[in-house]
């Protein structure tokens, strides 16, 4: 316990100083995370021994991970984007194997390992993907949705590949596929059942304690990723379904803030622990072959992804974001090599040679992902193949130019649809949130199903064109580039938008918002008054907004450069 503690120590340690030079150099931290295994592995320091304990700690990190954000994901989403995952899904892996076969064939690899090296091209790394885009903040936007779908779907069929490779070194058949999917949906019933029936009983009991809170989360969800794991599924797929199970209850977000401290030490460890695994030595050998397949994962892979979803009537800003969020190989890809050697039908040249793939596409899609909004503004004119002819939405034959405008629906919104119906004023609600459309629709209400950051939808629907932009959205960032966006395109219109606190207030209204709505000053039911006696009138917002700011700095005591 003393050297693993001491270990342990050392790597946070040696983690935290490399941490503090990426992020001057205002690098990925992950990149630092996986640096520091490599230093800390055997190819160098040496001062990981405890091998298992450290794999043990990082599945920790890789189950409380997906855990975390199965709590924010609610089941219609996969009912509303199955045919777009499934689609998107099947022909990235199918397409993907098929070329990497080809490529892994040219570069000298044998016909059986160059089939199982290009189901492992195909594969993508969940915790990449995931843990990129909780620290964007983007894991409920649309092409989010369908990255996670699809990364199910993934994790799916690497699985029953990993079992068909184990029933062939150990002699089995292709039954144990099928008792593979029977154990699946045995135990996903009995977790269906276990939060339907038994958890709202205890509901009163778990709210009660925040440290009973805390265990009982800790308990569900690697309690069913560990219980998905011994029937022979990845403990990704256990803690995700474990998430989801409990989205609905009004205490999960409390739970996900309580367990978000202890998801990021865990997962931290689990890239150490993926950077010591890589022995540099040994990578020099297959740079080039390394490179030729990591061209196909990064390339390749994206561009088949943005043909699916372009076919299927996706703009083409969601399907370069989700392309380029797929584009590395999964660390699954790592065991399922392991077990291809194992049975025999790869060799360890093979496995040398996607550790690598692993590290290089790890590196670049990183990067690719953090900064994916400004490779699509340098790209968007080269990429006009995949514009599709119409937009994945709900009411596709209504897309026309609207004089009212309003993103998002579930803060406030209700007032706002009153007001314009007594206007008498042609709108539009825009929203992806499969509850918010389900609202809508039985309120017999005109909607769109998007995303406010999608300029393609702006464009479509004609917004440089409306008088009225209400933004019941609380993400300041996307009221920013709404605000930005209806500056250069429709300076004439009247921003209305959301913010927080004061500051993001002050942001808001010197990026030229008519009116922000903040909390404690003025309700949706007063401002849409005020829309209903004044109209569209920029002047009157202009005297409404004179006096918010007068409140803001008696109350908040804040300056403003304005």
């Amino acid at each position: 316990m003393h050297s693993i503690f001491s270990e342990l120590s050392l790597v946070i340690a040696l983690g935290a100083g490399i941490a503090l030079i990426m992020r001057y150099l205002k690098q990925p931290l992950i990149i630092g995370h996986i640096i520091t295994g490599i230093i800390a592995g055997p190819a160098l320091l040496g001062v990981l021994k405890a091998d298992d304990a450290f794999n043990g700690l990082s599945s920790l990190g890789i189950a409380l991970l997906l855990f975390i954000i199965g709590l924010d994901i609610s089941l219609k989403v996969f009912s509303k984007l199955g045919k777009v995952v499934l689609i998107t899904a099947g022909a990235q892996i199918a397409a993907v194997t098929w070329i990497g076969f080809i490529a892994s064939s040219f570069l000298g690899f044998g016909r059986t390992e160059s089939l199982v090296i290009g189901l492992a091209l195909a594969l993508s790394s969940t915790i990449i993907i995931v843990k990129i885009l909780n620290d964007k903040k983007e894991t409920t936007r649309l092409y989010a949705q369908i990255t996670i779908g699809v990364l199910l779907l993934q994790d799916v069929v690497a699985t029953a590949g990993k079992i068909g490779l184990a029933a062939k070194h150990d002699g089995g058949s292709s039954l144990d596929i099928v008792f593979l999917l029977a154990r699946g949906i045995g135990v996903t019933l009995l977790l269906y059942l276990a939060s339907r029936y038994f958890i709202p009983r205890l509901t009163k009991s778990i709210e009660s304690s925040k440290e009973l809170l805390l265990l009982f989360a800790l308990g569900w969800g690697l309690g069913f990723a560990a219980l998905f794991s011994a029937v022979g599924f990845s403990i990704e797929i256990g803690a995700l379904f474990a998430g989801v199970s409990l989205a609905s209850l009004p205490y999960s977000s409390e739970m996900a803030s309580r367990l978000k401290p202890l998801r990021d030490f865990f997962i931290v460890i689990f890239f150490i622990t993926l950077g010591q695994s890589m022995d540099p030595g040994k990578m020099l050998g297959v740079i080039g072959q390394a490179v030729a397949l990591s061209a196909v994962v990064l390339i390749v892979k994206p561009f088949i992804v943005m043909t699916a979803m372009g076919f299927l009537g996706y703009t083409k800003r969601n399907s370069f974001k989700t392309g380029i969020a797929l584009g590395q190989v999964s660390e699954f890809s790592l065991v399922f090599m392991v077990a291809a050697v194992t049975a025999g039908l790869a060799s360890e040249k093979a496995i040398v040679t996607i550790t690598l793939v692993a590290l290089i596409t790890f590196t670049i899609s990183t990067y690719f992902m953090k900064y994916d909004d400004e490779l699509y503004e340098k790209m968007e004119k080269n990429i006009r193949f995949f514009e599709p002819k119409v937009i994945q939405m709900e009411q596709r034959d209504a897309i026309n130019t609207y004089p009212v405008v309003m993103f998002g629906y579930k803060k406030g919104g209700h007032e706002f649809l009153k007001t314009f119906r007594q206007m008498k004023k042609k709108f539009v609600v825009i929203d992806y949130d499969p509850d918010v459309i389900d609202t809508l629709e039985r309120l017999q209400v005109h909607y769109l199903y998007g995303d406010a950051v999608d300029v393609e939808l702006l464009e479509e629907i004609h917004l440089d064109k409306s008088k009225l932009i209400v933004s019941t959205i609380s993400d300041h960032k996307t009221n920013l580039f709404l605000n930005h966006w209806l500056r250069r395109q429709n300076p004439h219109a009247v921003f209305v938008c959301s913010a927080d606190s004061a500051e993001q207030a002050s942001d808001l209204y010197g990026a030229g918002a008519a009116y922000v709505m903040i909390p404690h000053y003025i309700g949706s039911e007063k401002l849409s008054a005020f829309i209903h006696k004044n109209g569209f009138s920029k002047t009157e917002f202009k005297h409404y907004r004179e006096k918010h700011l007068a409140y803001l700095e008696t109350h908040y005591k804040a300056t403003y450069d304005l």
